[in-house]
């Protein structure tokens, strides 16, 4: 299984902190993305590619980036400070 977290806007918008997907189904971030965007217009704004970080097991990387069973995922938007 796939632990996937939701983190400020992101979650505020799709309305979940985290859920559970199928291991077997993904071999990236990024079609975890794709494939939660579908879920309705809400969580294709809150996903939208461009305007989104991924950390996979705590690490900030690209969405490109490999997925494995076990794996924490998490969604944010990027921070700005000042």
């Amino acid at each position: 299984m796939l632990k996937v977290l939701f983190f400020a806007q992101t979650r505020e918008l799709v309305g979940v902190e985290q859920l559970e997907l199928s291991a077997t189904e993904f071999t990236t971030a990024e079609q975890i993305r794709q494939h939660l965007a579908t879920k309705g217009e809400k969580w294709a704004f809150a996903l939208e590619k461009g305007k989104l970080l991924v950390a996979i097991n705590q690490t900030l990387l690209p969405l490109e980036s490999a997925v494995k069973s076990g794996d924490e995922i998490a969604f944010f938007p990027p921070v700005t400070g000042g």
